[in-house]
């Protein structure tokens, strides 16, 4: 009767009689007989008695209950009558050869369940880690691809895939302190990704053999892996395999490509995020790839705007991969130029430039760089009036910027850009000052071929080299030896040569010049308007600032008018020193003629057609004349070195002085006078009026009267931030020079009513002019006044203050005024005592 069981009855009836004598046996012998009953399911040999029907039926129906009959069950008193040799063959060989998912789900369930510490955890780690180097997790995912393993469903699969990829964190919460090495996410992670290898290289070979094979299970296997964080450790193993493997094995790229179709969507960003940082060349990622980019849209979504875009942590090297390896494949280019274009519109849009971090704007510019000199030169042609767009809005957003980094930036990138498109043979060129960053920008345009790299490597091993280079060098002393040598053999030479003759020192020496210095300030203005030779304007604009120091009434005739032609005056001569010398002429007559001046350039400030270095130059004059106003004349310092240049009253020889002598002779008795006691060397400093206390309205009050109207080229409260941010410090400036005049209070209230609007502001510099300006108001205004003008105003204007302060200590950033004149470093020295 028992030959007419079917084979999943008879194995029933079998298991169901070993597990009732495990439990009740206390027998030695019983219970090892049982073990190698259970056991011989598990043995596939010739000499097995199990058939392959049988075996089947335990492994589907009836190993997890066993295993999990096994764990419940491990500090039972039958397993103590074994010996270690019979534990390990028996009980353990029950786990290392069955099915391997069903034994890692148990595993992982038993060690999850069981409390910590004890012997049956040590039991159970001790056989998960021997799981783990017996291979059997390449047994498991070879299964998989097979389609051999347990029933798939969907919740059995995310069980497995969960207890698979999660296992170092479901061990390190169970062990604590005590977890095994190999269950580390250093040690295990790599691990696994040798697994995944084995298991690709055996489906290579099933291909070759012309058998099917599954990737699902290892794809969302890496997956998963990778959307955890750990994508590093994984491709750390995979990627340099997989890229010397592909480069000649169109088997291995079919596989490799088979894997990233099946990865799952939401998993899929992480395992190209982790593959493009892991590669080291654009073809390797081609191959790898392949045209993935093309069949999947989220591929697609990473690899040309996320990864480009959106995020900006990689380093340079991922980015020339990733482009690389769009423009590797004729299918894939027309996706480098979507790219491109991209790139330009982030790069050239106002308000990116104005609200992204610096770190994402170079990360930008790097990007576009690399994407230009990928083009082939009919791309070029095609793409050049759109890079032309490109380039002229995005220099204008970048240079309208008040951050240095930003306008360094837009220059650079402006003259890559030109210089690739060489658009008619003119090229864009930029003074700034070159560093690691500039020069990075600069090299991304100009990439080491194959060829290049490999000779520079060779270089760079062999010493030899370096040496040949030196050889020219040391080629100089060595024929100077001979000629002192010839030179030595010869005395009579020496009596001819003229190497004894020393030189004259000719360096403080000037170049005489034919025309005559102009001597009137009218001739000056002449030279300005109608001269066309550079010479006579070069010492036109040389003499002028002295010329009005000491003729002041011809001075105050032709103010307004000279001040006209300067401020429009361009430098075509390019003379050396032509801004300074301009601005210096200019606060001149802003000094010697201030009413009429100062109106003008008040009035021209918010004017059309002018130049934003135009307007910067009106406020910088506005504060040079008013600083030199609010100092007081002293006999000693003249107002200004050319004076002492023009004038014609000094003496040609300090002989003709008849001071000279008199004050020789009273240093020398000083120096051999002994003296108790001084008292007060120096005589007490005379009162002096102030020159700006009278004319500080003119300079202060007009700058605010159109700020809020925008013009055609002019829009101060919009675009032109920079403008703004020097306004409000020029207006700061003022009103601390103007401590202690009648004028005072109203220019404070009128101050603070126009910065209260923008304290606010996008912009970092208009920022910290508004806190400038607020500073100088609080410090200048008189303190009764303060309280009677500005009581509405003085307690929320002192949260606001006690809000800026406590946010610039914690961002660590410096509100302070970097303007190097004496009265900024002194408001910034009073105004660091008031914090």
């Amino acid at each position: 009767m028992m030959q007419s069981l079917t084979p999943d009855v008879e194995v029933r009836l079998s298991v169901g009689q070993c597990v009732r004598t495990l439990t009740t046996s206390k027998e030695k012998e019983e219970v090892t007989k049982t073990l190698h009953t259970l056991t011989s399911y598990l043995d596939d040999g010739p000499q097995s008695t199990i058939t392959s029907a049988q075996r089947a039926e335990f492994s589907r129906a009836h190993y997890t209950r066993t295993l999990q009959f096994l764990i419940s069950n491990i500090n039972a008193d039958w397993l103590q009558l074994l010996t270690v040799a019979q534990c390990t063959e028996l009980w353990d060989g029950l786990f290392l050869r069955g099915p391997p998912d069903q034994t890692l789900l148990a595993l992982m369930d038993g060690i999850s369940s069981m409390s910590s510490p004890s012997a049956g955890l040590d039991r159970l780690v001790s056989i998960l880690e021997r799981f783990l180097q017996s291979g059997r997790l390449t047994v498991l995912l070879w299964t998989r691809c097979q389609g051999t393993g347990l029933s798939d469903s969907p919740q059995l699969r995310e069980t497995l895939l969960s207890r698979l990829v999660a296992l170092p964190d479901l061990t390190a919460n169970q062990l604590h302190h005590h977890n095994k090495t190999l269950f580390l996410p250093q040690q295990y992670y790599p691990l696994l990704a040798r697994d995944m290898l084995t298991v690709l290289e055996r489906t290579c070979q099933a291909l070759r053999d012309r058998k099917d094979c599954s990737l699902t299970f290892v794809a969302q296997a890496l997956g998963k892996a990778c959307v955890q964080g750990h994508s590093a450790l994984v491709f750390g193993v995979l990627a340099p395999h997989l890229s010397s493997c592909t480069l000649s094995d169109m088997v291995w790229q079919r596989v490799c490509w088979k894997l990233l179709e099946n990865v799952p969507e939401r998993w899929l960003e992480s395992v190209l995020t982790g593959m493009v940082q892991a590669v080291n060349r654009p073809d390797a990622l081609s191959r790898i790839m392949g045209n993935l980019v093309l069949k999947n849209k989220k591929a697609q979504f990473v690899i040309t705007h996320k990864l480009l875009l959106l995020q900006y942590k990689y380093e340079t090297r991922v980015l020339s991969i990733l482009l690389g390896y769009l423009a590797q494949d004729r299918e894939r280019r027309p996706l480098l130029i979507q790219v491109l274009r991209s790139l330009c519109q982030a790069w050239a849009n106002p308000s990116a430039v104005r609200h992204t971090p610096l770190e994402q704007q170079l990360y930008v510019s790097r990007a576009l760089l690399l994407c230009v000199g990928l083009l082939s030169d009919a791309e070029l042609q095609e793409l050049r009036s759109e890079l032309l767009q490109c380039m002229l809005g995005g220099m204008q957003s970048h240079l309208d910027s008040s951050v240095v980094r930003v306008r360094r930036m837009g220059m650079v990138v402006g003259e890559c850009l030109s210089s690739r498109m060489d658009v008619n043979g003119a090229k864009l060129k930029f003074e700034y000052e070159h560093d690691e960053e500039t020069e990075e920008l600069l090299s991304l345009m100009t990439p080491l071929s194959e060829e290049e790299t490999e000779l520079l490597d060779d270089r760079l091993d062999l010493p030899q080299d370096v040496k040949g280079k030196t050889v020219p060098s040391q080629a100089v002393p060595s024929q100077a030896a001979s000629v002192a040598q010839k030179s030595g053999a010869d005395p009579d030479s020496e009596l001819d040569s003229d190497d004894e003759l020393t030189p004259y020192d000719m360096s403080a020496d000037q170049e005489m010049s034919q025309a005559a210095p102009p001597r009137y300030l009218r001739d000056c203005l002449e030279a300005f308007l109608s001269s066309e030779d550079p010479v006579r304007v070069d010492l036109s604009l040389r003499a002028i600032e002295g010329l009005v120091r000491k003729n002041t009434s011809t001075a105050r005739e032709v103010s307004v008018e000279l001040s006209k032609v300067l401020l429009h005056m361009e430098d075509r001569y390019n003379t050396v020193g032509f801004l300074s010398l301009r601005q210096a002429a200019m606060v001149a007559l802003t000094v010697t003629d201030s009413v009429p001046v100062t109106e003008y350039l008040t009035t021209e400030f918010y004017s059309m057609n002018y130049s934003i270095r135009q307007r910067l130059d009106i406020l910088e004059v506005l504060i040079m004349s008013a600083q030199e106003l609010s100092q007081p004349i002293t006999d000693k310092e003249g107002p200004s070195k050319a004076i002492q240049r023009v004038t014609m009253n000094t003496p040609l020889y300090p002989g003709d002085d008849p001071i000279h002598w008199r004050q020789v002779v009273e240093r020398r008795i000083q120096s051999k006078t002994k003296r108790l006691s001084k008292g007060v060397t120096h005589p007490p400093a005379k009162p002096t009026p102030n020159r700006y206390a009278p004319v500080a309205g003119h300079f202060f009050f007009p700058l605010l009267r159109n700020y809020d109207r925008p013009q055609v080229t002019f829009d101060l409260l919009g675009g032109d931030h920079l403008v703004l941010g020097r306004l409000i410090h020029t207006l700061g400036l003022l009103m601390h020079l103007a401590v202690n005049a009648p004028v005072a209070t109203q220019m404070g209230r009128a101050l603070l009513d126009f910065v209260w609007a923008v304290r606010y502001h996008v912009d970092q510099m208009v920022r910290r002019g508004v806190l400038f300006a607020v500073c100088s108001v609080f410090l200048s205004m008189p303190s009764q006044s303060l309280l009677v003008e500005l009581s509405d105003q003085l307690f929320e204007t002192r949260a606001w203050l006690a809000g800026m302060t406590r946010r610039m200590w914690l961002k660590r950033a410096q509100s302070r005024c970097t303007c190097s004149c004496s009265v900024c470093v002194n408001l910034r020295t009073r105004t660091h005592t008031h914090t």
